[in-house]
């Protein structure tokens, strides 16, 4: 059975971004839809205001009886809930009709027209943007994002186009699901290695999706990507890039470079220069899906960016705070050059929360070595999600390994205090684990 012919469909991990966005979705088309998270959280709030039914409690037999009817229910899980809780196990025993997240996400992308975004970095302001210049440029497609795009104020659209932009997710190889018509690859530097083993794994992975996609369509990627077709990138020899990356009145200015074409002086809507390079992706992508120039060219400039991707949470003249989730190596280096290069007299602090145990372990001298980059260091304590501790694997081992003189690793509670402290001038606060839930607070205590 297909996927939309079952009526009720519960989640396993309602609250990730993911799973979230195929929440909602089966919710707008009518199916009766409910989930399971192990943590309340804002997005979780929101599914409950929007008439989603969602529960913390792991105990099956507090399921509502709806959910219950194996005929008419699927499952969709995502691997970052763990097949030991309670709710899996009794699905699983009951044989209910079980499907991962990329599963059923794919059913919905090669339904229509995919045009999918791949990378360790960069994947949702990418498609995110790709998105918001598709509907600027009049085209209606839906698109299912890893991030709230601030154009949209979501991470699911529901156009009615037969376009569907997707981030195309490396872990787990959930990408080898799609089949789009037109692709993105942003980036292969090594991640996931509990999932794929070591980095050459990882690239093979990356180079069957690159086949698979060219099959059905297009496959572009960053310049340098060992990868064979049409190439984009910035200031480089390449099919689509940006030539002439200047900074004008605090904006990124570029020329837009297209095979038969060059749009002059493009302005860019988000800060950084990784930014422009995200902003070559999406275009080269828009233009494939049949967007004009001049729309390409005004829609870059109106693309507010997504929620904690160089969210500017605070700006004011003596003070910026920024907010991102970056939690790879090379997504902080990217974040701490952009800022310095936006306020180069400035002091930079940075508040971090290292996520995962496995890609700290992995990753701890990259980690260390672009942290003691910093003028201030401040850490909280790894961040678990799915996994267990690692033996010799903390925050405070992490900090030994940086060069940085004065780094503590702080608390959560003691996190708003000793950034008070700190009275920052540019403080970035970095992660993918829970740590967003410590930017409220800390920027009303800075205003106070």
């Amino acid at each position: 059975m297909t996927t939309g012919s079952y009526n009720h469909i519960f989640f396993l991990g309602i609250g990730g971004i993911g799973v979230s966005a195929l929440a909602r979705y089966f919710h707008a088309k009518g199916k009766l839809v409910a989930g399971y998270d192990k943590t309340d959280s804002p997005l979780i709030n929101k599914l409950r205001e929007e008439g989603i039914e969602v529960t913390l409690d792991d105990n099956w037999s507090h399921l509502p009886s709806d959910f219950r009817d194996i005929e008419k229910t699927l499952i969709v899980y995502t691997p970052a809930v763990p097949k030991n809780t309670n709710l899996f196990k009794y699905f699983a025993e009951n044989k209910f009709e079980m499907r991962k997240r990329s599963q059923v996400l794919g059913e919905i992308v090669n339904a229509g027209e995919g045009i999918a975004v791949a990378g360790t970095h960069g994947k949702t302001t990418t498609s995110s943007m790709a998105a918001h210049l598709l509907h600027h440029a009049g085209i209606n497609a839906s698109a299912f994002l890893g991030g709230i795009a601030n154009n949209f104020g979501s991470n699911l659209v529901i156009g009615r186009a037969k376009q569907v932009v997707v981030e195309a997710d490396e872990y787990d190889r959930s990408f080898m699901w799609l089949h789009p018509k037109h692709t993105a690859i942003t980036s292969m530097d090594p991640d996931h290695m509990d999932i794929y083993g070591s980095p050459e794994q990882m690239v093979a992975t990356y180079n069957d999706f690159a086949r698979q996609a060219s099959q059905s369509g297009t496959v572009i990627h960053r310049h340098g990507l060992p990868l064979e077709g049409p190439s984009y990138g910035v200031e480089v020899d390449a099919d689509y890039t940006a030539q002439n990356v200047r900074v004008e009145d605090g904006w990124f200015v570029f020329d837009l470079k297209f095979p038969h074409m060059t749009i002059q002086g493009v302005k860019a809507g988000l800060p950084g220069r990784h930014n422009v390079e995200n902003a070559v992706a999406a275009a080269a992508l828009a233009y494939l899906a049949g967007s004009r120039a001049k729309d390409i060219a005004s829609g870059i400039e109106t693309f507010k960016g997504v929620k904690r991707r160089f969210d500017f949470v605070l700006r004011e003249d003596n003070r910026v705070v920024i907010d991102d989730y970056a939690h790879h190596p090379e997504e902080l280096r990217a974040i701490i050059g952009s800022a310095r290069e936006l306020f180069p007299d400035r002091k930079l602090t940075v508040m971090f929360q290292p996520h995962l145990f496995s890609r700290t372990k992995d990753f701890l001298v990259e980690f260390a070595k672009v942290l003691s980059e910093v003028d201030e260091l401040r850490l909280l304590e790894i961040y678990p999600a799915r996994e267990e501790p690692i033996p010799g694997i903390t925050s405070s081992t992490l900090l030994k390994k940086c060069t940085i003189e004065g780094g503590k690793v702080l608390s959560r509670e003691e996190a708003v205090d000793e950034i008070c402290a700190l009275d920052p001038e540019l403080l970035l606060i970095l992660g993918a684990g829970d740590i967003d839930r410590l930017v409220e607070p800390i920027v009303n205590a800075l205003q106070s």
